[in-house]
């Protein structure tokens, strides 16, 4: 394989573009090919080449994770797994996500305490939100913190969240039986993730 093209990106100024056997190989940053011996109409060499698909998959997997982090926010772990699932080689995602940790645009714990934020509103109560965090990876102790750090941020007192929920509940479970009414509206709320005595509090006031 020739080196048949090596010239500014247009798009990127410190980055450059590779052609090899005057096909586009990659735009690549210019540091990165410092030390590659790099010269324009001379072939090659396969540990040079395979230098040169690593660069090249690191960027893919970069370009990919911005598109995704621009959309939305992730956990390190499910973007990570995202872009395994798009086939991108593990080592170029971990290179890109690494990349994206250093300059402040991957932060977990970031992450964690805006997701619970934006979720403390909607009939979630700490389990649920904690579990939502646990399965997008982030670690069990930083999901508590700032499920912890949100709520207290958002005012939001988790036994007056249930007991309104409790009561929205009732309502709409009115046309039932009592007993049959009371098992349905604990089940709704422990899914909705409120610790077991919140929640028998909540359903005990109903009643009184």
């Amino acid at each position: 394989m020739i080196l048949t093209g090596l010239a500014p990106d247009p798009r990127r100024p410190d980055y450059r573009l590779v052609e090899v056997d005057r096909g586009r190989f990659a735009s690549l940053p210019a540091e990165s090919l410092v030390g590659l011996d790099l010269v324009i109409g001379r072939e090659i060499g396969p540990l040079v080449l395979e230098r040169l698909q690593e660069l090249a998959d690191l960027e893919a997997a970069q370009r990919a994770a911005l598109r995704a982090l621009a959309r939305r926010a992730h956990a390190r772990f499910d973007l990570r797994r995202r872009l395994l699932q798009k086939q991108h080689p593990p080592a170029a995602v971990d290179g890109a996500l690494d990349r994206l940790s250093a300059v402040g645009l991957l932060d977990d714990a970031r992450f964690a305490v805006d997701y619970a934020a934006a979720k403390a509103h909607r009939d979630r109560g700490p389990a649920r939100l904690i579990g939502d965090l646990l399965a997008q990876g982030v670690d069990r102790r930083m999901a508590e913190d700032a499920v912890r750090t949100a709520l207290a941020a958002e005012g939001v007192d988790p036994a007056e969240a249930v007991r309104v929920l409790a009561e929205k509940r009732a309502r709409q479970l009115g046309g039932l039986a009592p007993a049959v009414r009371k098992r349905r509206l604990i089940a709704f709320l422990v899914r909705r993730g409120f610790s077991g005595s919140a929640v028998r509090e909540a359903v005990e006031s109903l009643n009184s």
